[in-house]
């Protein structure tokens, strides 16, 4: 199962996601998030972190990322973008939209936990499942929505800050609940 952290903004938490066994980090450029990095930290993020792990910007839309998405494995925008690796965030049904990846964030952008729709079942091949997860509530999520794969960001932060335990906490409950 893939499994990303996102809101990364040192090299260190990169350097913990890549020990930990995450399969990709996110750098978020949208500017009014607590987790906002600027274009050029971004950059340097990505390149830290690139041939060790998969990376991605985010952003609710395209001009937010732009200036370091060429640098990225990963496009994360909640529009449709005619980009080969456009990671689709949306919590709509939206099949006519192509995409790498489709990530559903359940709680939009709350980090509270609300569930997920048996309409993504049709998702399933490259639905990455965000929103309200934690290490106490991931393993059973994986069990019953069976995604490609699970994205984390306030769930594994103590006072806001990315917590290294608690990131092996939460990859640890998805590996367990995969196998």
């Amino acid at each position: 199962m893939f499994v990303k952290v996102c809101g990364l903004k040192t090299f260190e938490q990169i350097d913990h996601a890549v020990s930990l066994g995450y399969d990709a980090v996110g750098f978020v450029m949208h500017r009014p998030s607590k987790r906002y990095v600027d274009a050029k930290t971004a950059s340097e993020l990505i390149k830290y972190a690139e041939g060790r792990i998969k990376t991605f910007v985010v952003g609710v839309s395209y001009d937010e990322v732009k200036d370091a998405a060429h640098l990225a494995d990963y496009v994360q925008v909640s529009e449709p973008v005619a980009i080969p690796n456009l990671a689709y965030a949306s919590d709509k049904d939206e099949q006519d939209v192509s995409c790498a990846l489709f990530v559903y964030d359940a709680s939009r952008g709350s980090g509270i936990y609300k569930g997920f729709p048996e309409w993504l079942d049709t998702y399933r091949d490259k639905l990455l499942i965000s929103g309200g997860l934690n290490p106490e509530n991931v393993a059973e999520t994986v069990k019953s929505v069976r995604p490609f794969g699970a994205d984390v960001s306030s769930g594994v932060e103590k006072n806001g800050v990315k917590d290294y335990e608690l990131m092996k906490k939460f990859i640890d409950a998805v590996r367990g609940a995969d196998r």
